[in-house]
C-alpha cells in the first residue's frame, strides 16, 4: 500500500526543470522507503490556454467535450513527470482517472467522485513499481465519459486518494511555504502556521485564502486525512492541517482572509411575508449566482431591506434573475441598490468558541482606523464584514496587528 500522497501543483511543474525538482524530492521519499502516489496538476497556465481554446470554438460549448479537451493539461504533466522518474531510476508509471478508475459524477466540469478503485495501482506496487503518477482533476463517468472536477480539483483528486488508499499524509507541493496568518503579500509580519485545524483551513478557503481547494479541506476533515502545505522550492515543513486535538492550545484567531471581489445587492422595502426569502435566493441559486453574507432588516411598516453579498462578476446576472422575477410579480421591492467597491474581511479562529471578545475587537481595530463596516456575518469560528474596496490592505493589516497575530 502507498504509504504517502504527493501533490504538484501547477507552478511545481511549470517547465522541465520544476518537474525534475519534483521528480527528486519523490525519489528523496522512496528513498526513505515510501511508495509514493504524486498527482499532478496541469503546468501553469496551460488549462486557461485549453479553455480559451474551447470558447474560441463556441462559448456555448458541449461540457462532456469540455472535459475532454482540459483534462489533457494534467495528462501531460504526469507523463513528463514519470519519464523524469524513469531517467532518476525511480520504477514509476502514469495514471489517468479512467484507468484507476476515479468514478465520478456525470457533472461535467464540476463531477463530485463516487469512487475509487485501488486493485490496480496495488497490484502495480506489488509487482515492484515505486511511484504512481495520477493525472488530478479527471475521472471517468458511468458511461465512460472523461469528467473533471473544477478548478483547483487535483487538490481533490490527492485527497481522495489518501483516503482511498489509507494514506499517513498527503502533501501538497505549492509556491508558497505553507499557510500563513494572512497574505504575505499584503502583511509583510505574516506568520507561517506550523499547524491548523480542519475547520480554521475550510474557513480560510472559502473567505479567500488560495492555498488550498475549499473542496479538498472538506473531503480531508471528513476522512480524517492528515494534509501538509509545503513548498516545491525549499525545504521547511510548511503547515500541517489536522484535528483540533493535535493542537495544544488554540488562539481566539488564527488568520486573517481577505476577498477582493466582492459586491452589495440591496432590495429596498420588500414585503415581509413567508416565501418571500425563498423565492429570492431560490431564484439566484437556480441561476448560479453564490451569494454570501445576508442580512435583513425589518420595519414597522411590514416592509424589510434584504442585503446579501456575491462575488462582483455575478452582479449582471443576479440583477438579471431579480427583475424577471419583480416583473412576474412573485416578489415586489422598491429598488435594487448595487455597490461593487466593497471588499470582505474576516478573521477565522478555533478558539472563538471558547474565548469572547472577539468582534468588539476586531471592530475597533477597524474604527480606529475610520474604515466604516457595511454588512457583518459570523459562525461559530469566524466573523466576516464588508467594507470599502479601498480599505482592504490597511483592514487586513489592522487586524493583523490587533489580535498580534505576527507573535506565535
Amino acid at each position: 500500500m502507498p504509504q504517502l500522497i504527493m501533490k504538484f501543483g501547477g507552478t511545481s511543474v511549470a517547465d522541465i526543470d520544476r518537474i525534475k525538482n519534483a521528480a527528486a524530492r519523490i525519489k528523496a521519499e522512496t528513498e526513505n522507503g515510501h511508495d509514493v502516489i504524486a498527482v499532478v496538476s496541469a503546468m501553469a497556465g496551460r488549462t486557461n490556454e485549453l479553455n480559451a481554446s474551447v470558447e474560441a470554438i463556441s462559448p456555448f460549448f458541449d461540457a462532456r467535450e469540455y472535459d475532454t479537451v482540459v483534462a489533457t493539461g494534467e495528462i501531460v504533466s504526469a507523463g513528463l513527470l514519470t519519464l523524469a522518474l524513469q531517467e532518476a531510476n525511480v520504477p514509476a508509471r502514469s495514471w489517468q482517472g479512467w484507468q484507476i478508475p476515479i468514478l465520478t459524477s456525470a457533472v461535467h466540469g464540476a463531477a463530485q467522485i463516487l469512487n475509487i478503485s485501488t486493485d490496480a495501482i496495488n497490484s502495480k506496487f506489488n509487482e515492484g513499481m515505486r511511484v504512481a503518477v495520477v493525472a488530478g482533476f479527471q475521472g471517468v463517468t458511468s458511461d465512460k465519459r472523461v469528467s473533471t472536477l473544477g478548478r483547483g480539483g487535483s487538490d481533490t483528486s490527492a485527497v481522495a486518494l489518501a483516503a482511498a488508499f489509507g494514506a499517513k499524509r498527503c502533501d501538497i507541493f505549492t509556491d508558497v511555504d505553507g499557510v500563513f496568518t494572512a497574505d504575505p503579500r499584503l502583511v509583510t509580519k505574516a506568520r507561517k502556521l506550523d499547524r491548523v485545524t480542519y475547520e480554521e483551513m475550510l474557513e480560510l478557503s472559502s473567505l479567500g485564502a488560495k492555498v488550498l481547494q475549499t473542496r479538498s479541506v472538506e473531503l480531508a476533515m471528513r476522512h480524517k486525512v492528515r494534509l501538509r502545505v509545503r513548498s516545491s522550492f525549499n525545504e521547511t515543513n510548511g503547515t500541517l492541517v489536522c484535528d483540533e486535538e493535535e493542537i495544544m492550545e488554540n488562539k481566539a484567531v488564527s488568520g486573517v482572509a481577505h476577498s477582493r471581489d466582492e459586491a452589495k445587492v440591496t432590495l429596498l422595502s420588500v414585503a415581509d411575508r413567508p416565501g418571500i426569502a425563498a423565492a429570492i435566493f431560490g431564484t439566484l441559486s437556480e441561476a448560479s449566482v453564490t451569494v454570501d453574507m445576508i442580512v435583513q432588516n425589518i420595519s414597522a411598516s411590514g416592509r424589510t431591506d434584504l442585503t446579501f453579498s456575491c462575488p462582483v462578476n455575478q452582479i449582471k446576472r443576479a440583477e438579471k434573475k431579480l427583475r424577471e422575477l419583480e416583473k412576474g410579480q412573485d416578489v415586489n421591492f422598491d429598488s435594487l441598490v448595487f455597490d461593487t467597491e466593497v471588499c470582505k474581511l474576516s478573521v477565522v479562529g478555533i478558539g472563538m468558541r471558547s474565548q469572547s471578545g472577539v468582534a468588539a475587537k476586531m471592530f475597533q481595530a477597524l474604527a480606529d482606523y475610520g474604515i466604516n463596516i457595511k454588512v457583518i456575518a459570523t459562525s461559530e469560528i469566524k466573523i466576516s464584514v464588508l467594507v470599502e474596496r479601498k480599505f482592504m490592505e490597511l483592514g487586513v493589516q489592522a487586524l493583523h496587528d490587533a489580535f498580534d497575530l505576527h507573535h506565535g
